[in-house]
């Protein structure tokens, strides 16, 4: 990752962490003009390569983080229970993590076990394909791939009123 993008990374990350008291309040912001995810290929820690296109049809929660990134390591725990709770509505949720070694994932995870895939943007190619401002930031992608909704900053992903507006997806 070049040095400029990881310092402006950092700084949206601690901007965008720093006021969170609402967060189980926030509704996830529409995406006005809606268009196609870019697709990927990335692999996750343990080599096997997981593409996007392998989830069509169903509404994917796609999450954008660091282990350098507080906001995003907070939130974490969160978007494990949305997983755990959405799993069963056939909804997806998929970490990529933006710049960092396996190894430093690995680390992480022996503290805050997260049983949906983490992928590896080691070069940060598809974060920049994505409309990534700062970190954390996630898109929600219709069973069509196109997306509709984001946010950018730490989320209670698993409070009720973000989980009814994934799972309206489905309808």
């Amino acid at each position: 990752m070049t040095h400029l993008l990881r310092t402006l990374l950092i700084l949206s990350c601690c901007w965008l962490g720093a006021s969170t008291d609402a967060a189980a309040e926030e509704q996830l912001l529409p995406i006005e003009d809606q268009a196609p995810a870019p697709d990927f290929a990335l692999p996750d820690i343990a080599g096997q390569t997981i593409r996007l296109a392998d989830y069509r049809g169903k509404p994917v929660i796609l999450n954008f983080w660091a282990t350098w990134c507080p906001p995003c390591l907070a939130e974490m725990p969160t978007l494990q229970r949305a997983h755990d709770l959405l799993a069963g509505d056939g909804i997806a949720v998929i970490g990529i993590n933006v710049g960092d070694a396996a190894d430093a994932i690995k680390a992480f995870l022996s503290t805050t076990p997260v049983s949906f895939p983490l992928l590896m943007d080691a070069d940060t190619e598809i974060a920049q394909r994505y409309p990534v401002i700062g970190l954390p930031t996630t898109f929600i992608i219709d069973p069509q791939g196109q997306l509709v909704y984001s946010a950018t900053g730490e989320l209670e992903w698993d409070a009720p009123a973000i989980l009814d507006q994934v799972r309206a997806l489905k309808r």
